[in-house]
């Protein structure tokens, strides 16, 4: 028996792990509201003080859900930091994001999160906002090193693009939606280069 699983199936070392990755496929299931702590710490399996003793709060529980998918590289944004790709390709990385075969097509975690916390000042909304405030950064700086005019507003029609059509994706179950918004970024990136 390995030292992360016990004769109780698998709880022990490893707890906090187990519990994201549980929460992280409830979530994208039945959405952030419609999950119980309960739900989570069965899923995991942990027991509940353990879950507590790691997320006081369901708020702990979604922002470290959060913070683990930008960190993963599993958001739209994480296609944006890639140095082994040059900056226009990185922008255009934005919108040929896909799900793997047969998986429900989510959108951005963070436009869901903040939907389910509509209230601006709540911690996981501020979080979220956070991370929208920092793709539309990352955005500018490549569209200005690519020498594009007014790269601030460019970046913010980019950005807008790839939000719409990620929540597009979800809506219609689509995911290679991004196709569309593609085209349209293609069309602002070469009119924002033309002198």
């Amino acid at each position: 028996m390995s030292a992360t699983t016990t004769a109780s199936g698998g709880r022990g070392r490893g707890g906090r792990e187990r519990i994201l990755a549980a929460a992280t496929r409830l979530f994208a299931v039945q959405g952030i509201n419609a999950t119980g702590m309960e739900q989570v710490a069965e899923a995991a399996p942990v027991s509940k003080r353990t879950l507590y003793a790691h997320f006081r709060t369901k708020d702990d529980l979604v922002i470290a859900h959060l913070r683990d998918l930008a960190s993963s590289g599993a958001t739209l944004e994480s296609v944006l930091t890639r140095e082994d790709i040059p900056p226009r390709e990185r922008i255009l990385g934005l919108f040929d994001q896909s799900a793997p075969e047969a998986a429900p097509v989510r959108g951005c975690p963070f436009i869901d999160a903040a939907a389910e916390f509509p209230d601006p000042d709540s911690a996981v909304h501020s979080y979220a906002r956070e991370q929208k405030l920092r793709m539309v950064e990352l955005v500018t700086a490549l569209v200005t090193e690519l020498g594009c005019r007014e790269p601030a507003a460019l970046a913010e029609q980019l950005v807008t693009l790839a939000d719409g059509a990620a929540s597009r994706a979800m809506v219609l179950g689509e995911a290679d939606y991004g196709r569309h918004a593609r085209a349209a970024a293609e069309t602002l990136l070469a009119h924002a280069l033309t002198a």
